[in-house]
This record gives structure tokens, sequence and C-alpha cells, in this order.
């Protein structure tokens, strides 16, 4: 009830404001579980991606957002949980990992959508980046659920980093690819490089429907990189 009521307040609002385009909305079943795979531009990815669906789609979000102190911190918390957030305590590497599998095997088990971005946090320029083999694979072959690509179309121009106001000149788009069955791999999830071949496989799909430049790093390598950097060119000569 609660995220339908959330939806309601948060959804149609966007859907008014923005006009999101979207395609390949058949290929998202009606019922059962199914792991959606996406890039990630923004933080309103997780907002633009539920709006446009039926069913409910769960996340994982960072633990910080439903432990913050005070009355703000309380009201986040209740805002996250009402769009379908669940917290992972990712202060530890291993220990994040393991949670966000337990997590999205969980989800899928009750037959619900489970949303994951295999990129791990938000590309910081706009490219494709790429995949970490520890959630996404895992989830798949844990849960036998089917893994559907999608890709997000210019969320990041819809509000870009460091401006308050958003820009309701920009009209997003969001485009769905065909369930990936991973079937195949059944059993064989202790091997590493078949966790590594199935997210190469999703990512490969979500570059196809992005159209975005691949990079094969992944995006905390590229943010720590474009940090050093920022903070070498501000030293004095």
């Amino acid at each position: 009830m609660f995220y339908g009521a959330m939806k309601i307040a948060i959804g149609s609002p966007l859907k008014a404001a923005f006009r999101p385009w979207v395609e390949g909305l058949e290929h998202i079943p009606d019922d059962g579980p199914a792991i959606l795979a996406s890039n990630h531009l923004s933080f309103s990815d997780s907002f633009f991606l539920p709006a446009v669906l039926d069913r409910k789609v769960t996340f994982i979000a960072k633990e910080e957002y439903f432990t913050s102190p005070g009355v703000k911190g309380k009201l986040t918390a209740a805002f996250f949980k009402g769009v379908g957030q669940l917290p992972v305590d990712r202060s530890g590497a291993r220990g994040a990992g393991e949670a966000a599998v337990k997590s999205g095997v969980a989800v899928l088990a009750r037959g619900e959508l489970f949303g994951i971005y295999p990129e791990g946090t938000r590309s910081p320029d706009g490219r494709l980046y790429r995949g970490k083999p520890g959630g996404l694979a895992r989830v798949a072959l844990a849960s036998k659920a089917p893994v559907i690509p999608v890709a997000m179309i210019d969320t990041e121009k819809v509000q870009p980093v460091g401006k308050v106001v958003p820009k309701f000149s920009v009209r997003p788009g969001i485009r769905i690819g065909k369930p990936l069955d991973f079937s195949r791999y059944d059993g064989m999830e202790g091997d590493r490089f078949i966790l590594r071949s199935i997210t190469d496989e999703v990512m490969y799909e979500i570059m196809k429907l992005s159209g975005q430049e691949y990079v094969d790093i992944y995006a905390t390598a590229a943010k720590r990189a474009l940090a050093e950097a920022a903070k070498a060119a501000a030293q004095p000569e």
C-alpha cells in the first residue's frame, strides 16, 4: 500500500513533468520473478524506471539512507522504503556483496522484480563501465530468474551533478531488452569465469540498448582516477 501511494505521489508527477519515453515494456513479465539489470547514469534512475512499470521493482541502497539520525533521517528512511529500496551495509566489500545477493534472491523468491545496477555505482561521465560479477551473476544463478537488460537514456541530463533545479526541457528515455536465460550455467555459480561471462553478456546487451561508449574498467576506479587528477590539479606549483 505504501509503495502504491508513493508511486502515485512521486511517479505520476515525474511522468507528467518529464514525459519519459519507453520502449520494450512488453518484455516485462506480468507476474513472476525477473532481474532488471540497468546502466546507472543518475540518482533518478531508481525513480524513473519504477514510474513507468505497472509492477513493483525493488532496488538495494546503501544503509546510510535508512540509519541517519533525527527527523530528516526518519523521513529519508521512510521515503526509501516506500519507493521499494532495501538497505545494504556497504562498509565491507565482501559482506556487502553477500548481503546484496541474499536480498536479491529473497525478493525474487517472492515472485517480484529485483532491480540492480551491475556497474555498482553511477557513471562519472555518461559512459558504460565494466559490470561487477559478484552481484548480478550470482543472483541470477541462485534465483534462476531471467535477466532483463535495461538502458536509461539521458537521465543524467535531467539533473546534472551539482545542479539543484532539474532541467524540465530534457525528456529521458528507457529501453527494455529481451529477457536473457542463463539456465545453461546451473550449478556453476562457483566458477568466476562463468560469473564474468554472464555479467559481460548482460553489459553487452545494455550497451546495444543505450548506445553508450563502453569502458573496460570499473566505474569506481574511474572515479578514483578523476578524484586524484582533480586533487593533483589543485596542488600549487
